[in-house]
């Protein structure tokens, strides 16, 4: 054991690992048990210090010049309410709390299952919160830093010097804990760190639930929630649905750049709270079901989109507080509306004041480059095989959908999660202990992960960004499946871009893009997803990249690729800007180009998104049936010379049938014959080069009959008329 001088000097020098073994109320270290107790201070500017008990006041003995005080109380035996009345240099007098009299604010239950990573609830007991422990108001703080030498809580309220209000290291857990009396919300702080590279890190609080803006990055205390929701009814409706069964038509955004203010001295982005009566009405006006934004957790650079996360807890500060966001969420819920974030469990960025090297160890990544690190994004990898780890990305996706009522996670970068030689060449890789290169520790933590949300949040949707053949992305666990409700379907969505980005005239010789997709299509519960990786880096916007050399060419083309995505079994996303046909490539710096609906072929596109949500809702089977392969039947896929397409989608009866043809040249067919289930009269809901929409054609409404003439391999058929470059929908009216 170590001298009481020994400590002193440990202390004042901000080494102390321990320090409530010398500060606050101790025995006097003597054989004589009656010998009584001895109370020690570090106190900031503390030029005098006396000792306040019950009814007295005793004057202390400085030990140190920093503000190092010493107190012996003989004939005392046990601990007792006491505070100090300090006076500064400047003669100022304030009264404080001794943070090194309180008890532990972590159990035994909590550090077990911490370092078991079973602690769904670890975000209530890691980070800052304000509590009141033995009557005291204040905050508690933990960190988890196994390795460092010595933690401290730094900020404004001891002016960041670690000397003064280090914590302690609970047995073997690896997490440090201190309550700090009266320390309000509002206050800025970090942890330093002595790391075991006997470097001083300055740290962002990892389970931090509010941060200052770069370049500072400071974690800010909450006040207690005391947020009163509006939306119980539809966090009560959603608990007994089933996402795979319903509606869903995702609009993707990215917050900052989805639609400015103008002010006099330029233009800025909606903060959360002016955001929600805008997106409500918007949203609801579209009949999106859905909206997923682009991470909205902390992070440093906007360059980023918010992919590289630094605050796993918190939201970013560039538009609100937490609240701000809430009064977001709970608005949109109010309106019907759900809200899916993204969400980044597979990297880190390398920022110092983040997470990378956090107790001056490879602590929350592999120390290997080789599993560590993802040099094409210049991130980190999180270490999944370490329980804490593990516990902390759990405990960040469950704070989201309790704390922020989110509907559902999508998850970004799957495949770089399951495979450890993801964007890795020969020998860039360590493979599992199978030899094989799927990351074992990555898949159990997707399944865990998977099975706690849904148990804890029924109705809660997750969603994988996941573009290899890993089989059963979408199966339950209980049949060795990942878990997720919903995976996007990125095989579709590069065989249609690219089929439509054709010249019509060599679409025939391309024709299989557009029928290979249903060869897997029921293998996942699958989102198609026309996302804003599509709109960036040159690839140009989706009416960009349709053929054609005038905006009413490329209008026309654009408004039969998303009447054919709409038609196409699956869920919906579409990104931000493409329901309106942006011209612009996608630029987070700035606003979409809202003027265009000035326009009457944008003013088309939207419309018909409109049409196309509303056709979407009230044919329900489409979206019961996303997932049944009865739900959808080929009539025509190999009209390879006419590039004509036309399919079924059924539901559990008859009458619940819609025919959908599509002509993919700018020709129009005369007197097209299809065959069709169902004898009668049949009416056409809508087409995609209607005049509505800016086309050319007036078809909406219309009544066909069928004649007995078997086609297709069905009893009767229908003489139709396809306009060029279209989409058309039909349903019958028997």
């Amino acid at each position: 054991m170590i001298s009481e001088s020994q400590e002193l000097q440990l202390l004042t020098e901000a080494r102390l690992a321990q320090p409530h073994h010398y500060l606050g109320l101790h025995p006097l270290r003597s054989n004589d048990p009656q010998a009584g107790m001895v109370i020690r201070a570090y106190l900031r500017h503390a030029k005098h210090c006396t000792l306040q008990g019950p009814g007295w006041e005793l004057a202390m003995k400085s030990l140190h010049p920093s503000g190092v005080f010493e107190i012996f109380l003989p004939k005392i035996q046990e601990s007792f309410l006491y505070q100090f009345r300090i006076e500064d240099f400047q003669g100022d007098t304030r009264i404080e709390h001794d943070p090194y009299r309180f008890p532990p604010t972590l159990s035994a239950d909590d550090l077990y299952l911490f370092n078991e990573g079973k602690h769904y609830q670890i975000h209530h007991k890691l980070g800052a919160h304000r509590d009141k422990i033995q009557g005291i108001l204040g905050t508690r703080f933990a960190v988890w830093a196994p390795n460092a030498r010595r933690v401290s809580v730094v900020g404004n309220f001891n002016a960041w010097d670690g000397r003064y209000h280090p914590m302690r290291l609970l047995g073997s857990s690896g997490v440090w804990e201190l309550f700090i009396p009266h320390l309000e919300s509002g206050e800025f702080y970090k942890f330093e760190i002595l790391g075991a590279d006997q470097q001083v890190h300055l740290k962002t609080d990892p389970y931090g639930f509010y941060h200052e803006a770069p370049p500072h990055n400071a974690s800010i205390v909450l006040a207690p929630d005391t947020f009163q929701w509006q939306d119980s009814l539809w966090m009560q409706e959603r608990a007994h649905k089933n996402p795979q069964k319903q509606c869903l038509s995702i609009y993707e955004m990215h917050f900052d750049s989805w639609r400015h203010i103008i002010e006099p001295t330029g233009s800025r982005p909606y903060s959360y709270r002016e955001m929600a009566p805008v997106l409500c009405k918007y949203l609801q006006k579209m009949h999106f079901t859905h909206v997923e934004f682009m991470p909205l957790n902390e992070f440093p650079f906007l360059g980023s989109w918010g992919y590289q996360v630094t605050g796993f807890f918190a939201p970013t500060q560039r538009y609100g507080s937490p609240d701000d966001l809430k009064y977001l969420v709970d608005l949109l819920h109010q309106h019907g509306i759900g809200v899916i974030l993204d969400w980044v469990p597979g990297h880190f960025p390398k920022d110092a004041f983040s997470l990378a090297m956090f107790d001056g160890t490879c602590l929350y990544e592999h120390e290997d480059p080789r599993q560590g690190e993802h040099k094409e994004w210049g991130t980190l990898v999180f270490n999944y095989g370490r329980h804490e780890v593990r516990n902390f990305l759990m405990g960040s996706a469950i704070n989201w959908c309790d704390y922020f009522h989110i509907d559902g996670l999508r998850i970004d970068a799957v495949a770089s999660m399951l495979y450890r030689d993801y964007c890795r060449p020969s020998g860039a890789w360590i493979p599992n202990c199978y030899g094989g290169k799927e990351n074992i520790e990555a898949i159990d933590f997707l399944r865990e992960l998977n099975d706690v949300l849904h148990k804890k949040f029924p109705g809660i949707m997750t969603i994988a960004e996941e573009a290899t053949s890993f089989s059963g992305v979408t199966a339950p666990t209980r049949d060795h499946g990942l878990g997720f409700d919903f995976k996007w379907n990125m095989g579709w969505m590069h065989d249609t871009l690219r089929y439509f980005s054709y010249d019509p005239l060599f679409r025939p010789y391309h024709h299989n893009q557009l029928t290979f997709g249903m060869l897997y299509q029921y293998s996942e519960h699958f989102i198609q997803a026309l996302s804003h990786d599509e709109m960036v880096y040159g690839k140009r916007s989706l009416l960009q990249k349709m053929p054609g050399e005038s905006i009413r060419q490329k209008s026309k083309e654009l408004r039969s690729l998303l009447g054919f995505m709409w038609a196409w079994p699956g869920k919906k996303t579409l990104f931000m800007g493409s329901e309106f046909g942006q011209s612009n490539e996608w630029n987070y710096q700035q606003s979409l180009d809202w003027h265009l609906l000035a326009y009457d072929d944008h003013r088309g596109i939207q419309q018909l998104i409109i049409d196309l949500n509303v056709l979407y809702h009230e044919h329900s089977f489409l979206a019961s049936y996303d997932g049944n392969p009865q739900g959808f039947r080929w009539l025509i896929c190999d009209d390879r010379d006419n590039s004509v397409f036309a399919f079924l989608r059924q539901g559990a009866v008859d009458t619940e049938c819609l025919l959908i043809v599509g002509n993919f040249t700018p020709v129009k067919r005369e007197c097209y014959r299809i065959g069709v289930p169902i004898k009668g009269p049949w009416q056409c809901i809508l087409c995609t080069d209607d005049l509505r929409y800016g086309g050319h054609e007036h078809l909406i409404d219309q009544n066909y009959s069928t004649e007995d003439i078997r086609c297709h391999s069905q009893a009767q058929s229908l003489i139709l008329t396809l306009p060029g470059t279209s989409v058309t929908f039909f349903r019958p009216l028997a």
